[in-house]
């Protein structure tokens, strides 16, 4: 990142910032975006989710705002291998890569994403990977661009109309479609009332996938990269 990154230390890593709506599909674009640049991949919507997977697996709700807070002390066992080839996730010693990508944990995540505590907690983490990055990072997630690396060097607001969000979301987890639509709708109202994740910010770029394939989304943000690498 050219200048000072939010942990006040110099960094000279390239840093993308891309957030968007729930199905926008932030992870999978990138991850491929992350791959094309040879740079390491950030997804925090992981932390998010490996600390629901926690309270679930302990017996815990969470929308009970205490036993969201009283998970965070779990942050220091979190580990987010940042790689573009594939991110491991673990906490609590557990492997849960794979475990907190089920429509259980989907429906839940909520609860710690809109706890100020929780939020306030993985972006100091966020942040210290994204300054230790090299040679550079794809950072994606719910408000990436405004609040955790809001001085990144290229942010995108990476949106799709929602029958599309569905409908690729449907394609990843099955299921019963009506089912994946309310899913998406409630997560997105839901964190709708942390941040605002559905207008970009000044300096952020909205790239609409709508009647974009993968690859075009893709190759869209890749451009704008390159193009501020150059400029």
């Amino acid at each position: 990142m050219s200048g000072t990154s939010s942990t006040g230390t110099a960094s000279t890593a390239t840093v993308i910032a891309i957030d968007g709506p729930a199905g926008s599909g932030k992870s999978s674009v990138a991850r491929a975006v992350a791959r094309e640049l040879g740079f390491q991949f950030l997804d925090t919507g992981a932390a998010y989710r490996a600390l629901t997977w926690l309270i679930l697996e302990r017996g815990g709700d969470t929308d009970v705002e205490a036993t969201v807070i009283a998970s965070l002390g779990a942050l220091d066992s979190l580990g987010l291998t940042v790689d573009a080839s594939g991110q491991r996730v673990t906490i609590d010693g557990t492997d849960v890569t794979e475990a907190i990508r089920s429509e259980r944990i989907s429906g839940a995540v909520s609860g710690v994403a809109r706890t100020i505590a929780a939020r306030e907690a993985v972006n100091v983490r966020f942040r210290e990977i994204i300054a230790e990055a090299a040679p550079g990072i794809v950072a994606e997630g719910r408000d990436i661009t405004t609040v955790v690396a809001p001085d990144a060097d290229v942010r995108v607001l990476l949106t799709a109309d929602e029958a599309v969000r569905i409908r690729r979301r449907f394609g990843d987890v099955g299921g019963d479609q009506h089912q994946v639509g309310a899913s998406l709708a409630a997560r997105d109202a839901s964190d709708s009332q942390v941040v605002d994740f559905l207008n970009a910010a000044d300096g952020v770029t909205v790239v609409d996938s709508t009647d974009l394939t993968f690859d075009e989304t893709v190759d869209t943000i890749v451009r704008l990269a390159t193009e501020e690498h150059h400029d």
